[in-house]
């Protein structure tokens, strides 16, 4: 039997430019489901990043976080997950994601 592997359910776009990624990130839902997954740190199924939304309303929300390039989809034993492209997006934006998640982390304390 095969194991399954990390297959992307889409293509991976390039991480946009700042504005567009911090339009994606200025909307409350998509910066929780973005703080979700960083501090999973990795894969997480799509209805463990939201909770007061229905599923087309976070379909929407993700498909605008792929596009800034914050987030890419995958498939894993048949089942659909989100995982945060830490790597690519500190890449085009030093220390963007760890300040964001940080400042969203703390708020979330409150």
């Amino acid at each position: 039997m095969t194991q399954a592997k990390d297959l992307p359910a889409a293509p991976t776009l390039p991480v946009a430019e700042l504005p567009a990624v911090l339009g994606a990130l200025h909307d409350p839902v998509r910066l929780e489901m973005v703080r979700r997954l960083s501090n999973a740190g990795g894969p997480l199924r799509c209805s463990a990043l939201y909770d007061a939304i229905n599923k087309s309303t976070a379909t929407h929300h993700f498909k605008i976080l792929r596009e800034a390039g914050l987030i890419e989809r995958l498939t894993l034993d048949g089942q659909t997950y989100q995982r945060l492209r830490t790597e690519d997006v500190e890449s085009a934006v030093p220390g963007l994601l760890p300040a964001v998640v940080a400042a969203a982390n703390s708020a979330a304390d409150d």
